[in-house]
């Protein structure tokens, strides 16, 4: 089980800081929404996490960790973030690599392509894919490595009806396993229905954050999300 922990986190790019002090907690055996408008900042802290992006201070880590300092990330993390296939590599083919990268059998990308529905198109190009069919092949690419925790940048995006239904299932069953996910989208409504508990970004800030239930006892969630999302005309002045 592993805690992901972001502490003071700050990211500065010139004179604009992307994340400005930025402290929040992921807990295992939960579904942990991210959210918050384009340009908050989570794709800048997930980076963060996966060492793919130095902070200027602060600290991203995973039970206690750096990324980079875990003797098997990917038997650890599973992570969907800056999707990259190649265009002319079959999916089975992709899996297959993957599967050798992280030290497991090459047997688990057929079971794994089974699992996403993708077994019908596992001999087909992957440039020729839909952008749904990249979101589930990208997560068996994923969970190749039996990891602990998945690290999700919107996942649901692209989905039909029937995805985003597969894909919430697949994330409830993982999270009651005891794994630790983390997954950030723009739109509230979109991560509602499987989220434990929310954490709410703007302008590389904390706005929000505890379980889903409270939070939606304690204020009006919507209000909340929407005053962030779509600024007044006064906060944009203020924001710039």
């Amino acid at each position: 089980m592993s805690t992901l922990s972001f502490h003071e986190l700050t990211k500065r790019y010139g004179e604009v800081a992307a994340l400005d002090g930025f402290t929040a907690v992921a807990m295992p055996g939960r579904v942990t929404a991210f959210v918050g408008p384009n340009g908050a900042g989570k794709t800048t802290a997930l980076r963060i996490l996966l060492g793919l992006a130095e902070s200027t201070t602060g600290s991203a880590t995973i039970d206690g960790q750096r990324y980079r300092d875990l003797a098997h990330p990917t038997r650890v993390v599973g992570a969907i973030l800056d999707q990259g296939f190649h265009p002319n590599r079959t999916a089975r083919n992709h899996l297959r690599i993957v599967a050798r990268q992280a030290g497991v059998a090459p047997s688990r990308a057929d079971e794994l392509l089974h699992r996403f529905g993708l077994d019908g198109a596992a001999r087909r190009r992957v440039g020729g894919y839909s952008l749904g069919m990249r979101q589930r092949l990208a997560l068996a690419s994923a969970v190749i490595g039996d990891p602990s925790v998945l690290i999700l940048d919107e996942p649901l995006n692209g989905l039909d009806p029937d995805g985003i239904r597969e894909m919430r299932r697949y994330l409830r069953s993982f999270a009651d396993r005891g794994g630790t996910v983390l997954l950030s989208s723009h739109l509230l409504s979109e991560v509602e229905a499987v989220a434990d508990d929310l954490i709410v970004i703007s302008q590389g800030r904390l706005a929000a954050a505890g379980s889903l239930a409270d939070l939606v006892a304690d204020t009006d969630l919507e209000s909340v999300f929407h005053s962030i999302t779509h600024p007044t005309h006064t906060e944009q002045e203020a924001w710039s």
